[in-house]
Parts: C-alpha cells; sequence; structure tokens
C-alpha cells in the first residue's frame, strides 16, 4: 500500500480535486468549448461512501470518470487519454495519480505508484449510452426516455444500480448522464411495491424453521436460519426506505444509516448472538414487530397487525409475514406484476457474485420467470 503524503481523504473528495484542480485545466486548454460531464461513479467503495484508508490497498485513488457525446467520444477519447498521461500532475491530494498494472491473472486490479514518467492514470473517457450498456447490460441502450421495462428493472441487481446512481457529477454540460441517473434513481411505484411483496414472501417462507429446527437438536440449523432472517429483514427495510442494497461487504453500513436501523438493530444483534432458541424467537419477533409498524408508517396499504403469533398449531412464534406481502400486493394494480409469482427481482432469489456480473444469464432467466 502507497503511502500518502497526506491524511486519508474519501474517494469522492480526492476525484473532485482531480477534476477541478487538474484534469479541467488540461481540457480547457487543449479542448476549449467541449461539452462534456466528469463524475465519479461506477464501482468502488468510495462510490457508495464507505471507503476508508484500507481502501487504499487496491483499485482505489484519484479516479475520474468523462463522459462525451458519442461522436466526440470516438474522435477524441483515446486523444484525452493519451494527453493526460503526458499532463497529468503526479499526486492529487498527496495521492499518487499512476496505477500499476497487475501482471498476475488472478489479481487484475490497479495498484497507486508513484512514478516520474507518464502516468497510467484512471481517467475514463466514454459516451453515456456505450458505459450503461457496460454497466446494466446491452437493453440499457433501447431504453430510452421511458427508462427501464418492468423486465429488466427485475434483472438489474442493486449493487449496479446503487453504483450508477452514487457517487458525485462535478459537471454535466449535455444532462444525458444525469437524466439517465434520474431515471434510474429509484424503482417505479408498481415495481417497488411488487418487490415489497417479494420480500415479505421470502420472510414467511423460513419464518418457523427457526424453532422446527431447534425442535429436533439442530441449534447450528436454527441459527442458519436466523442469520438469513436477520439479512432479509435488512434487506426489506432498505427498500422500504428507498434504498438500493449493496453486495453484502456493504450491507450492515448501508442499513445502519436507516432511519429504522436504530430501533431495530439491537434485535437483530440479539438474535444474532442469541445461543437458545427462545432468545431467537424473542429477539426475531422484536424485529418482525418494529418492521411490521414500520410499514404500518409509510402507509402503502390498510393496517396489518405487526403482533407475533403462533405459527398455526405448532409451538412456534412468528410474525406470519405473507399477511403483508398479500396487502401488498393487493395494491398493484400492473397487471403485468400481478401475473408475476412472487419471485422478485434478481437480488431476491439469487445472490452468486459472477451470475450477479453476467446480463445475459440474468435476463435469460427473468424472461422465463415472466
Amino acid at each position: 500500500m502507497v503511502t500518502p503524503a497526506a491524511a486519508f481523504v474519501p474517494g469522492l473528495e480526492l476525484a473532485r480535486t482531480l477534476y477541478e484542480e487538474a484534469v479541467k485545466p488540461i481540457l480547457d486548454s487543449a479542448y476549449p468549448g467541449l461539452r462534456y460531464a466528469a463524475a465519479r461513479v461506477g464501482a468502488g467503495s468510495e462510490v457508495l461512501g464507505f471507503d476508508t484508508a484500507r481502501s487504499a490497498d487496491h483499485d482505489w485513488g484519484p479516479r475520474l470518470e468523462l463522459f462525451l457525446a458519442p461522436e466526440d467520444a470516438v474522435r477524441h477519447g483515446g486523444r484525452i487519454r493519451d494527453l493526460l498521461v503526458q499532463r497529468l500532475p503526479k499526486r492529487v491530494h498527496g495521492w499518487p495519480t499512476h496505477f500499476r498494472r497487475s501482471s498476475d491473472p488472478l489479481d487484475p486490479v490497479g495498484h497507486m505508484e508513484p512514478t516520474e514518467g507518464p502516468v497510467d492514470h484512471r481517467v475514463s473517457v466514454h459516451g453515456v449510452g456505450s458505459w450503461l450498456t457496460a454497466q446494466l447490460g446491452p437493453r440499457a441502450a433501447a431504453w430510452g426516455d421511458a427508462g427501464p421495462a418492468i423486465g429488466d428493472w427485475l434483472a438489474l441487481p442493486q449493487q449496479k444500480l446503487a453504483e450508477v446512481t452514487g457517487g458525485a457529477v462535478f459537471r454535466d454540460d449535455l444532462g444525458d448522464l444525469t437524466a439517465a441517473r434520474r431515471r434510474l434513481a429509484w424503482y417505479p411505484e408498481q415495481v417497488w411495491r411488487y418487490l415489497l411483496a417479494c420480500q415479505w414472501q421470502r420472510i414467511s417462507q423460513e419464518e418457523a424453521f427457526v424453532g422446527r429446527c431447534a425442535e429436533v437438536g439442530d441449534d447450528l440449523g436454527s441459527a442458519i436460519v436466523v442469520a438469513r432472517l436477520v439479512r432479509d429483514l435488512m434487506r426489506l427495510c432498505l427498500l422500504m426506505e428507498r434504498r438500493y442494497s449493496p453486495y453484502s461487504k456493504w450491507l450492515g453500513s448501508a442499513f445502519g444509516q436507516l432511519r429504522t436501523a436504530k430501533r431495530l438493530a439491537p434485535s437483530l444483534r440479539g438474535a444474532l448472538g442469541a445461543t437458545d432458541y427462545p432468545g431467537r424467537e424473542r429477539h426475531l419477533c422484536d424485529a418482525y414487530e418494529v418492521v411490521g409498524r414500520t410499514h404500518n408508517a409509510i402507509g402503502l396499504t390498510g393496517l396489518v397487525d405487526p403482533t407475533r403469533r403462533p405459527y398455526h398449531s405448532r409451538p412456534f412464534l412468528v410474525l406470519h409475514a405473507e399477511r403483508f406481502a398479500r396487502a401488498l400486493l393487493e395494491t398493484v394494480t400492473d397487471p403485468r406484476l400481478r401475473e408475476l409469482p412472487l419471485t422478485g427481482g434478481v437480488d431476491q432469489w439469487a445472490d452468486n457474485t459472477d451470475l450477479l456480473g453476467h446480463q445475459g444469464a440474468i435476463h435469460a432467466a427473468v424472461d422465463a420467470i415472466i
């Protein structure tokens, strides 16, 4: 890891400084009148606002995305990159602007490294359309002003949506980037209600298993189910507060920023830390009731009783979360969504990293469902 000449600063602040103090003056001199957008968006912990000094050990540093009109990206993109290779300052905020490219195929990331020669920088040049296609799959090129269709929304991983809509835009002469981010900022109302119903349905399918596993002496299995339910409750709360769920590394950090977190976190920690079934059940039911009351406060449906109750004739206390799923589904008026099974978006039925990065496979699977 490079030891900087200055203290750690958030990556978005570093990107702004890179643009304002280095890239902008170079572009103003070499390409006066060029219309473009400058932003820090896409992959990277800094885009989600979760970077720390630890992030500097790979693929972090002075980074920036430039967006040109399609014809300008073709005409000038390569030249701009070469110009910055020669003229970028060697450091910004004390951090090197040069990145060493790893020759190890198992370690393909970039590492900051001081240089006295040309700067292998991380300022990339794109057209907005081609960048969205690279981030969200080939169907993005056909969305236009209407935005994604229902099937496309269900096939978009929330991590990807968070990367496209997060970060910061420092300049946007063309407006295309800002418009695309606005279209993708959150789900359409009907899709949102459907996804909420699907998330409640997930919880309903396993909430009784905590007790059933314990009843047959499977304490480890009971604990695993608790952890799954805690994760689903956290993701449900993010949906309720209109926040895209990041992948697992940042799920707890994103959840911690929610309004619900302060009230809910003690119960979730209690459920995860409990060493017997009664403790797990008590803490989980406390959490269910908090989330149930939160649902009622949002006002998307009529009031649903949020109190714990027996699981049919078995001696387990649950929420019967399917009641919330049914209430939400009754408010979904789009017939295309009402006819779908309660499988939801890709994040609600898959969490394999390689799959979530394979847009073709995701779209094929979603097309088969809908």
